[in-house]
């Protein structure tokens, strides 16, 4: 699959252009319906704005198509909310919205001006934003004797840290435990090799599924 990209943590960050000044908000929505009261905060806190501009990027879930949609509220139409979801579209970045609140400082900045302060203001969040890479993981699991836990988990976390995988906590069993591991699926024939090597041949893994997850990014 294509790996997207997704905020780690909501911000905003501040730019003036020709006094005028664009308070940009980048926050991590997952339904138009969190969006919409989230810009409404946004006009709650800042009624003296005078444009409440948005862009939204919602990933497909199931049946639920995504959504991409832009307003520029009030800006002369295509300057403020279409270029903020070009550049959510550009940076990859997924159940993402844009909020740019603007304050006018009294100077024009005509079409081209704003769809660059827009656009800028969209890029200078995204930069000072945590991303995360959403992407599928394999679900690996491995079963080992009550008398092998402790060189296992250990084992296995190593070989975690190492490869940028996720080890989930230790499930037991009345007569085995269960150590599941969340890896990239290419990941499977190294995990499974050093699993044999530390078990002489003992320890088999096991992908029992997929997993969307977000991850750092590298």
């Amino acid at each position: 699959m294509s790996d997207a990209r997704v905020l780690a943590a909501d911000v905003e960050t501040e730019l003036v252009e020709k006094r005028s000044r664009f308070l940009t908000r980048l926050h991590r929505v997952s339904t138009v319906e969190q969006a919409d009261s989230l810009i409404a905060a946004a006009r709650r806190e800042h009624p003296d704005a005078r444009h409440h501009c948005t862009a939204l990027v919602i990933a497909a879930r199931g049946d639920q198509p995504p959504v991409q949609r832009s307003n520029d509220d009030g800006e002369p139409a295509g300057t403020a909310g279409m270029p903020m979801l070009q550049s959510l579209l550009h940076a990859e970045l997924v159940d993402t919205l844009a909020i740019v609140i603007r304050y006018f400082g009294g100077i024009k900045l005509g079409a081209g001006g704003l769809v660059r302060a827009y656009t800028a203001g969209v890029e200078q969040a995204r930069d000072a934003a945590t991303l995360l890479r959403r992407t599928e993981l394999a679900i690996a699991e491995l079963e080992v004797s009550p008398a092998e836990v402790g060189i296992a988990e250990n084992a296995v976390r190593i070989w975690a840290g190492a490869h940028r995988a996720q080890v989930e906590p230790t499930a037991y069993g009345a007569r085995a435990a269960t150590l599941t591991v969340l890896l990239d699926p290419d990941q499977l024939p190294d995990l499974a090799a050093d699993a044999a090597r530390w078990s002489a041949g003992r320890v088999e893994v096991r992908e029992v599924g997929r997993r969307i997850a977000d991850v750092p990014l590298g």
